[in-house]
């Protein structure tokens, strides 16, 4: 009676630790870590630098979560599902912080673009009514010259953003409207020294 009364105690007891010692969420963890590297991509490594650095981290704090309750007798998965479902989310909107980014790139990329066009066409304005006397033509040529060079490097700015490379055509319209600019401020100022002299 009492080795059957033992048996019976040993088989709860088993039965007990079978049941309590709940199962790490292995399925959880693949489905999400796939999720995760659906995530990183060229627009995301470049748009959404920050929200990228914070999904991987999150992802190693929930393996070490898992890690933990593991090695425990009872461990409890409920803390790392939850965490991994956050992640799952969280790599989603990852790629739409990117695509949002990416967008308003483009846009100040074209806008600056126009910009750039803007200023040149407001140099080459100037330059051409400039009057071309014997203490300004000197000037004046160099000046057209000048505008003739940065005019074309608009076809670059053109195709950088056909390239999305929209930061680096941002840089470059940025260059050219200073550049532009330069040259209007210049225009400007050796007209006005003619005018003094005159007086």
């Amino acid at each position: 009676m009492r080795n059957l009364f033992k048996l019976l105690i040993i088989g709860i007891v088993s039965s007990f630790l079978v049941t309590g010692c709940a199962k790490a969420p292995t399925q959880e963890i693949t489905d999400t870590m796939a999720s995760v590297e659906a995530a990183i991509n060229t627009d995301t490594q470049t748009y959404a630098k920050d929200e990228l650095a914070k999904l991987t981290s999150d992802m190693q704090a929930a393996e070490e979560e898992v890690k933990i309750q593991d090695e425990k007798w009872f461990g409890n998965f409920d803390k790392a599902k939850q965490m991994l479902a956050t992640i799952k989310t969280d790599s989603e909107n990852v790629k739409t912080v990117a695509a949002t980014k990416k967008e308003e790139a483009k846009n100040a990329a074209i806008a600056a673009q126009g910009e750039a066009k803007k200023a040149i066409d407001a140099a080459k304005e100037l330059v051409a009514k400039a009057p071309a006397g014997k203490e300004t033509k000197q000037d004046i040529e160099m000046f057209k010259a000048d505008l003739v060079g940065i005019e074309e490097s608009l076809a670059g700015i053109q195709t950088s953003i056909d390239q999305e490379k929209y930061s680096a055509a941002s840089d470059s319209a940025k260059a050219i409207k200073d550049k532009a600019t330069t040259i209007s401020n210049d225009v400007t100022a050796a007209l006005e020294k003619v005018k003094g002299k005159k007086k």
